[in-house]
């Protein structure tokens, strides 16, 4: 397995890479890789000559009072899964490659990042399409992996390849769920016992509103005050948001449509913030 910190020396790979013919798939992760991640590489490995993870924690999603300084962060530890999954190469870039000194560049998408993250996090998907339009151009990939319970990052993601006309196609893999259903994410790592048993209780709630519809209940406000209620019994949860949206736009739905309909929510426990969603 490579490992390349050099942004020069990735973009070298790649156009190497290329020149043979060679389908290269990325995997863009911030690293403290879980079996999330793994099964996206997975899924690269089925379709592409090449699979690429790349690790950055990118401080420009990262507001001012966030948790850029205590991410996890694991080096050894991701080295070590991206070599047992089988990747090619693990581009590391530090923050100076990727922002070097008097770097003034960014990127935006105004309308899917408009609502559900980007009310509470207006600064986030700013700094997630910059780093991801340089990804894109380092890399040179044929294909993102992305994960399903970012459904939102990808629905922005996929708008600023169209938009930008960059020759890249974005592929999902579903969420993957501890054996108690929490969804996994790095920021787990910050639970301790008690957080954690209250933090699958947002999944459950999930599934209540998805219960409801299987009922053949199909009135939004309905769907989500049923969600809210269950995330609302713990006294440690607190809701940023649910709701109802085309999982394409991220537009809010007005009624269920069945098959198509995301119910996405973010929730505070305690000082974490989890996300999670469910297709109805």
């Amino acid at each position: 397995m490579q490992v390349i910190e050099s942004v020069n020396d990735m973009q070298s790979s790649s156009v190497a890479l290329r020149s043979e013919g060679k389908l290269i798939g990325l995997v863009p992760t911030s690293g403290f890789l879980h079996a999330g991640h793994r099964s996206l590489v997975e899924k690269a490995r089925e379709q592409a000559d090449r699979v690429v993870v790349s690790i950055f924690v990118n401080p420009r999603e990262f507001g001012p009072n966030e948790d850029f300084r205590r991410y996890p962060r694991d080096r050894e530890r991701d080295l070590a899964l991206c070599a047992e999954a089988g990747v090619d190469t693990v581009f590391i870039p530090s923050e100076a490659e990727m922002y070097p000194m008097g770097y003034s560049s960014s990127v935006t998408e105004e309308k899917r990042s408009a609502g559900l993250c980007g009310l509470s996090r207006p600064h986030y998907f700013k700094g997630a399409c910059t780093v991801f339009a340089k990804l894109i151009n380092i890399v040179r990939p044929d294909a993102l992996y992305l994960g399903w319970r970012d459904a939102q990052l990808a629905a922005v993601v996929r708008k600023m390849v169209e938009d930008l006309n960059f020759p890249v196609d974005i592929l999902l893999g579903e969420t993957v769920r501890d054996a108690d259903g929490l969804a996994l994410s790095a920021r787990n790592e910050y639970l301790n016992d008690f957080q954690r048993r209250d933090a699958v209780l947002v999944y459950k709630a999930l599934c209540q509103g998805k219960a409801l519809v299987e009922s053949g209940i199909l009135n939004v406000d309905r769907i989500l005050a049923e969600v809210t209620h269950h995330i609302a019994q713990s006294r440690r949860l607190r809701v940023i948001y649910v709701s109802a949206v085309d999982p394409e736009t991220m537009e809010p739905r007005r009624e269920i449509v069945l098959g198509n309909t995301l119910v996405a929510t973010a929730v505070w426990c305690d000082e974490v913030r989890l996300l999670d969603n469910i297709l109805l």
